[in-house]
């Protein structure tokens, strides 16, 4: 016997779903007919659970920005149009190459199609949209301002994508140039110094401590490469999940925040964020209290996040946004003075996007000239590491040339 879940439909037209548990299928259909029923659907639950394994592992993968603002946006034209939801649902089903996104927008038309509410179906899929997106959506769907919600998170996610592009430009360089050196230090250390240590063992020259150094990692990464790639794995694995503790990310985020040239990109890309999510949701109508709870969740740096749900926590108590904001040093000077100034004019929203406006352009000129304040530094440590390989080689050499 085994359980099966259902969808059947009555001889008068109603619908009726459920879990039975029968011999198969057709016995199913069987025990079905007996109540007045004919069976329209049904999936084991062994079935239904390993396609949600299969569903789990693509979503591991992930969705990127654009295209999540790509289906934001063909969905607010359709919308727009007075196309149906299921059906606008439908024709971003068949356009999405990601198996795991085509399964998720088929599965909520299907929602959507049994009743649901659009928002409520969202919210089934956590993985592809955020309560931010989720709450949008709910307060856009209630008010019959649907189209006008997805232009403005559409029009949030641009600006977002926007940003990322840029920081992720200006990191292409350095990033280049570490990954050039780490390579030919790679090569050096496996082809170049095992041969030289050879030479010096052959000789019988005494070696510096630097070059036994050299020469004892040299030859451990030729003979027993293997465990290093494996070292490398089990220290990536403990550091990614030591960050994902409340400690491990307040030590990750402390160190970011004291780097001289990272602090102000990620200071200004989390005030940034802050300001133009919050804007957004006080825009679409979510309330103040709710949008900070949801804004907490999604921040990237644990001491912007721990600020703004206190925040949200005095504000529930009656205390003003831009007092309850005071005592945290995280929030800019200019956000708190800011949004004092938007409480009196009652113009929050606005000047939160104006104060979104600011920040991405600041994060923006910092990202522009991070070339030319790494460019120095990365010399120095290629010239560092370069000199202290040529002495430790030298070094033996030079000591040979002293004996003959």
């Amino acid at each position: 016997m085994a359980k099966f879940k259902y969808t059947a439909v009555s001889f008068s037209g109603d619908t009726k779903s459920g879990v039975l548990e029968s011999k198969d299928e057709t016995d199913l259909a069987q025990l079905l007919k007996q109540e007045g029923y004919v069976l329209v659907s049904a999936e084991s639950e062994e079935s239904a659970n390993r396609k949600k394994g299969i569903l789990n592992i693509q979503i591991f993968s992930g969705v990127s920005l654009a295209e999540k603002m790509m289906i934001t946006r063909n969905l607010q034209v359709m919308v727009k149009a007075g196309v149906s939801l299921p059906r606008a649902l439908s024709i971003l089903s068949a356009q999405s190459n990601n198996p795991a996104l085509k399964n998720a927008l088929k599965g909520i038309g299907e929602e959507i199609n049994r009743g649901q509410t659009f928002f409520s179906a969202l919210s089934k899929f956590p993985q592809f949209f955020s309560p931010l997106f989720v709450s949008m959506i709910r307060v856009g769907e209630e008010s019959g301002t649907l189209d006008g919600v997805l232009e403005n998170l559409t029009h949030q996610m641009d600006r977002e994508n926007d940003l990322r592009s840029k920081i992720i430009g200006a990191l292409i360089y350095p990033i280049v140039v570490i990954s050039a050196m780490l390579g030919i230090g790679v090569i050096m250390l496996v082809v170049v110094v095992p041969k030289l240590s050879e030479t010096f063992r052959e000789l019988n020259v005494p070696l510096p401590a630097s070059t036994q150094a050299i020469v004892a990692v040299g030859s451990f990464l030729a003979n027993q490469w293997y465990l290093a790639i494996i070292m490398l794995a089990i220290l990536a694995i403990v550091i990614r999940q030591a960050l994902k503790t409340k400690s491990g990310r307040k030590v990750g985020d402390t160190l970011i925040l004291k780097m001289p040239i990272v602090s102000n990109i990620v200071s200004g890309t989390n005030a940034a964020y802050f300001t133009r999510t919050l804007s957004s949701l006080i825009t679409a109508g979510v309330p103040i209290i709710e949008g900070l709870n949801i804004v907490s969740g999604a921040m990237s740096n644990i001491y912007f996040e721990t600020a703004i749900k206190e925040t949200a926590e005095k504000v529930g108590k009656g205390i003003k946004l831009s007092d309850s904001m005071q005592p945290y040093q995280v929030f800019p000077i200019m956000i708190r003075q800011m949004i004092e100034v938007g409480e009196e004019t009652g113009q929050t929203a606005d000047i939160l996007g104006k104060l979104a406006d600011y920040y991405e352009e600041e994060v923006v000129n910092y990202t522009k000239n991070l070339s030319a304040l790494i460019e120095p530094l990365l010399m120095l440590i290629v010239g560092g590491a370069v000199g202290f390989f040529a002495i430790s080689m030298i070094q033996p050499m030079y000591s040979i040339l002293q004996n003959v």
